[in-house]
């Protein structure tokens, strides 16, 4: 009976662990020796780390890449003469 109510107890603590904060992608984009850290354990072991924070750190790999983009300005191509100019 001892044993049992002390694995119970154990269960119970183990199940009560807090998860580890997530680092927010901001804050992984700032500090490229940490994102480069995490991101070797996300493709080691992804599932120890956890889901979002392995996603957090491929957002932030891409903006670091890619940046964070600039919004499309389309300009008028012009593929075809006009006829305004005079050709000889």
């Amino acid at each position: 009976m001892k044993k049992m109510s002390l694995l119970l107890t154990a269960m119970v603590l183990s199940a009560c662990e807090k998860p580890m904060p997530l680092e927010s992608v901001e804050a992984l984009v700032k500090n490229p020796k940490r994102l480069e850290e995490l991101r070797l354990q996300c493709r080691d072991d992804r599932t120890k780390l956890g889901e979002a924070q392995c996603n957090a750190v491929t957002e932030a790999q891409r903006i670091r890449f890619m940046g964070k983009g600039t919004p499309y300005t389309p300009y008028p191509v012009k593929l075809f003469h006009t006829g305004t100019e005079v050709r000889r």
